[in-house]
């Protein structure tokens, strides 16, 4: 009963927010240049190894989340330029009592998202647990409880494809730190409905040699051809590889469709091939910003002897480089200019699609509420096992959504009793913040900071002011190179300095995120709370 109570909240706690328009646009970051072209990125936000399909005339895109809850976002377009958040395919992530705990760097993996006889499948692999399938009729939703395919460490990147025979193929590569093995690509035929594993499988190609850290195979086919997209050579350094073979299971010939060249991309690799409806061809990919996360790019793509080559070209060795700005795929329309959310009024009835916890939700956490036009945070005692934030599940987390921008939220503070705390910080393997606590003497203002969080240190905190008030206007600007600056205001006009400039770092294996976070030291029967009255990225 417990468990369907939590993930009836879960469900209720991230459908799509009425109050969030769908045309919203970013104020920091937009990648339709409204002339016909378009720049890349074209999401500058952490969706780490992107998968694509068109469905008719929509685009979709899902992404990892390791062990960030809602996991597995999924966006939309209509012209692969303007993506929007329309909904996350995993509101739970199992197993649901380990997943209760944070547990940075594992969970979703990378995932690949396919269409099939009127329904959605996403195949992502937990790579502790093993290679998992979840089904929808609505990409929105809901999503099927996720169902284990083939179990087994360091089983990652699955990728299906159902072959014009009726035959369903798998094919995957495996994680060193795991498996003990790594840089090969094995394909496995599954049953009819895709669901269990037929027979062990086939090693098809092995880039121990030339290729080293393969993985994040995407399979297809064309003219005849398999085909499996795979990036090489690691995630801040790597290349795009193509192989392709006439059988299933090979032997499979090798070719570098893409690399950094003479761009300033570095690691051009890792995404999905997607066709418009007037036939164009394109590429989507990621690019390593360390802080930033994988941020999205897109590349036109054209097929030469049946090879894809992926960018542009120019010295016609039939392997591309990343174009930093192109003309939009011809989709056949012009459609209105969107971005990914990331200001937040407060005022539906559910959280907006941008906020992620840190593990897997309890009711009791947050509460939308549209009647008094916030959101509530409630204030919740950290686990006992908990050194500081890292280790800490009800920290509510949205991803950076530009190189500099600026974040703040308006909060009404109301303390219950000694302990109380609410915060505004970045977070990632090092963070820091801002944050206002009731104490024996009042309250107060502090700045706290936590270096090698994820190596279990404790906080530093510096007292700023002793204050009065419990409505309070916390702000972090984001300048180059993801320097940090903290801010506070009484008045929301006239801010003042929160301490030194901090350096955002990435977490593990994504990027440094911005959030809020509600506490307290007392384990009494009612908590204090803060009700967030907006949250605004400019």
């Amino acid at each position: 009963m417990m468990r369907i109570l939590a993930c009836l909240y879960a469900s209720l706690a991230f459908l799509p927010a009425a109050a969030q328009s769908v045309h919203e646009k970013s104020k920091v970051w937009v990648a339709d240049n409204g002339d016909g072209t378009y720049k890349n990125p074209v999401i500058y936000a952490d969706y780490s190894d992107p998968d694509a399909i068109r469905v008719n005339d929509d685009y979709y895109l899902v992404a990892s989340s390791f062990d960030a809850i809602p996991g597995l976002p999924i966006l939309h377009s209509k012209d692969l330029v303007n993506w929007r958040i329309v909904a996350h395919a995993l509101l739970r992530q199992p197993p649901y009592d380990h997943f209760s705990a944070t547990q940075h760097g594992n969970g979703a993996w990378a995932p690949a998202i396919r269409y099939h006889q009127q329904q959605f499948y996403i195949y992502y692999p937990d790579p502790d647990f093993g290679i998992y399938v979840i089904t929808a009729k609505q990409v929105t939703g809901p999503w099927s409880e996720p169902q284990l395919v083939i179990s087994g460490k360091g089983l990652i990147d699955p990728c299906p494809l159902w072959d014009d025979n009726g035959n369903v193929y798998l094919a995957h590569a495996f994680a060193g730190s795991r498996a003990g093995i790594k840089s090969m690509i094995v394909v496995k035929q599954l049953n009819a409905t895709g669901t269990h594993l037929i027979g062990e499988g086939v090693l098809v190609f092995d880039g121990h040699s030339q290729h080293p850290t393969l993985e994040g195979p995407k399979f297809y086919k064309r003219n005849g051809y398999y085909y499996i997209f795979a990036p090489a050579g690691g995630v801040s350094t790597g290349w795009q590889l193509v192989l392709r073979s006439r059988q299933v299971y090979g032997p499979y010939e090798s070719k570098i469709v893409m690399d950094q060249g003479h761009s300033p991309v570095n690691g051009p690799h890792q995404g999905a091939w997607v066709q418009t409806q007037k036939g164009e061809d394109w590429f989507l990919h990621f690019q390593d910003q360390e802080a930033y996360g994988r941020v999205v790019h897109l590349q036109p793509m054209k097929w030469v002897d049946n090879w894809p080559v992926i960018g542009a070209d120019p010295d016609k060795d039939w392997k591309g480089e990343p174009v930093m700005r192109y003309r939009k795929p011809d989709v056949g329309k012009t459609y209105p200019v969107v971005t990914p959310q990331e200001s937040d009024e407060c005022n539906g009835s559910t959280l907006g699609l941008q906020w992620q916890w840190q593990a897997n939700p309890a009711a009791g956490w947050a509460f939308p509420s549209p009647a008094l036009g916030c959101l509530r945070l409630l204030a919740v005692p950290l686990p006992d096992s908990a050194r500081n934030l890292w280790e800490t599940p009800n920290v509510l987390l949205q991803k950076f959504p530009a190189a500099t921008f600026t974040a703040t939220a308006k909060c009404s503070f109301a303390p219950h009793l000694e302990g109380d705390r609410i915060s505004m910080l970045v977070m990632g393997a090092d963070y820091a913040g801002i944050r206002l606590e009731k104490r024996a003497a009042g309250l107060y203002l502090t700045r706290f900071t936590c270096k090698q969080a994820d190596r279990g240190n404790v906080e530093v905190v510096e007292t700023i002011a002793p204050i009065t008030v419990t409505d309070i206007f916390f702000r972090i600007m984001v300048e180059k190179n993801a320097q940090c600056r903290f801010s506070y205001s009484t008045d929301g006009q006239n801010f003042h300095d929160a301490g030194g400039m901090f350096t955002a770092v990435p977490g593990r294996w994504i990027g440094a995120k911005i959030g809020l976070h509600c506490s307290r030291t007392a384990r009494t029967n009612d908590a204090g709370w803060a009700d967030i009255d907006w949250f605004r990225v400019e």
